[in-house]
């Protein structure tokens, strides 16, 4: 939760804004597809939902980095879709590991620009088809680029290639009434101004091509 108004969605969930730290979790390797192929839709849910992301790629190791020397440990920013399966994030109290990483439930790509961390704000859009979902700028972030790779190296060493997704806007599909999960035929599409754009078809994971 690192745009404002997202706190404001979790409100009654049992959160309260401002939080002082940000609330972190770990996703594994194959939880993200590349560029271009699909994400899957698994068959224990249909609440795929999507979170468009800006990821700072670490270049540099370090542990217990300076906030004022953070910047200089980012080799540069990619793209992300923070993909979440609902319903199994709710398990056995909130519980966000199993949630956060079924395979090919988000993605990554489709390449690391190095300059783009140098341009003071970034605009993110997130588009499901033809229409805008999620719209909003790094400038208005609660915990910074740095901030967080400080933070982060706090307690586990970051090493060259780690990657740090930022937060989302809101606007994930779970937050419409009804929700709109992403479904088989969609084609999920995030820009980030000055970075590129990450595009992924949605299948269901039977039908994996």
């Amino acid at each position: 939760m690192n745009y404002p108004e997202r706190h404001d969605e979790y409100k009654g969930e049992g959160y309260k804004a401002p939080i002082a730290k940000p609330s972190l979790f770990l996703r594994t390797t194959p939880s993200f597809a590349p560029h271009g192929q699909p994400l899957l839709l698994p068959p224990e849910s249909i609440e795929l939902d999507y979170e468009g992301e800006v990821a700072v790629v670490i270049g540099t190791e370090g542990r217990r980095i300076p906030l004022k020397s953070a910047a200089a440990h980012i080799a540069g920013l990619s793209i992300a879709n923070e993909g979440s399966v609902r319903d199994w994030m709710k398990h056995s109290n909130r519980q966000t590991t199993p949630g956060k990483n079924f395979d090919a439930s988000g993605s990554l790509g489709p390449w690391i620009d190095t300059a783009a961390a140098m341009q003071p704000s970034l605009a993110l859009k997130t588009w499901v088809n033809d229409e805008l979902r999620q719209s909003d700028t790094t400038e208005r972030l609660v915990y910074s680029f740095d901030y967080l790779i400080s933070y982060i190296s706090t307690f586990t060493r970051l090493l060259p290639g780690d990657v740090i997704l930022t937060g989302t806007p809101t606007g994930a599909g779970v937050r419409f009434d009804p929700p709109r999960f992403l479904k088989a035929g969609d084609v999920l599409r995030v820009d980030v101004s000055g970075v590129g754009s990450l595009q992924n078809p949605v299948v269901a994971e039977q039908e994996k091509i």
